[in-house]
């Protein structure tokens, strides 16, 4: 039994993670150039693992993918451009990524979009946007993802939602309904696929502290903290550390399970 004097609140993830060993598997986090897929690629390099992460920014992408390998002292970490929306460019995508990795492993759902708005006022264009990003290119994605799993009798997949999926949100109408139906389909294929060992996850983060949330003013931040029953924004690597658990092999009797990590803002 783990020692709980060891943690604190300063533990790092890391630190909570050492117990996983990801050695050997091959992972796509898509979205990884920065908040919670760049934590997210990060924890997943450290304890191991191949990972390439998806950019449209692919200069952005090779600083960040550099600043990983820089932190973790290893190199096992790319950058590929990708997009999300487009069927034509993921079944190309998923076709170098195997010329080159053999196979897939993990995939982790994380790039997303929001356009807030109040629907009265709510561009249908914004809204077609917003739900091709967050629900069909998770649906692409994740179906090219299975073609190799399914082979291989093994597999995870880890879609990012979010706490507004739950609890919904004003002025954002769409990104709230993106994100549910990413929980409804997390479900879905957790029960089509779990005879083959595959797994389907979802985690929910609440209020992170990333790049999204930095130009909170402070009375802002304080009016979100007063909500939130732990008093604080979460971290994106503790995000990352319930990405990481629910991606190893120890996670292989979880399945259909959305992991809230949000300080107890929704329960």
């Amino acid at each position: 039994m783990r020692d709980a004097t060891r943690f604190s609140a300063n533990t790092t993830t890391d630190e909570v993670l050492d117990g996983l060993d990801l050695r050997g598997l091959s992972v796509l986090v898509t979205g990884g150039s920065s908040g919670l897929g760049q934590e997210t690629a990060r924890a997943l390099v450290s304890k191991g693992a191949r990972v390439v992460i998806t950019a449209r920014d692919v200069p952005k992408g090779r600083a960040v993918a550099e600043g990983i390998a820089a932190s973790t002292g290893s190199s096992a970490i790319e950058v590929e451009e990708l997009e999300l929306a487009s069927l034509g460019s993921v079944r190309a995508f998923a076709a170098r990524f195997l010329a080159r990795h053999d196979r897939l492993d993990v995939l982790v759902n994380n790039a997303g979009v929001s356009v807030d708005g109040l629907v009265l006022r709510y561009k249908e264009a914004d809204w077609q946007r917003v739900l091709d990003v967050n629900l069909t290119g998770v649906f692409l994605c994740t179906k090219a993802a299975l073609r190799t799993m399914v082979r291989a009798r093994y597999g995870r997949i880890v879609s990012v939602t979010s706490v507004v999926a739950q609890m919904g949100n004003a002025g954002q109408a769409a990104y709230a309904a993106s994100k549910a139906g990413v929980v409804g389909f997390t479900r879905s294929i957790a029960r089509e696929v779990a005879s083959r060992a595959i797994t389907a996850n979802a985690v929910a983060p609440g209020f992170i502290d990333t790049e999204m949330t930095a130009s909170l003013t402070d009375p802002q931040r304080s009016a979100y903290t007063t909500l939130i029953p732990a008093g604080r924004l979460g971290g994106a690597d503790e995000v990352a550390a319930a990405v990481a658990f629910l991606a190893s092999p120890e996670a292989g009797y979880v399945t259909g399970h959305v992991l809230d990590v949000n300080g107890g803002l929704y329960m």
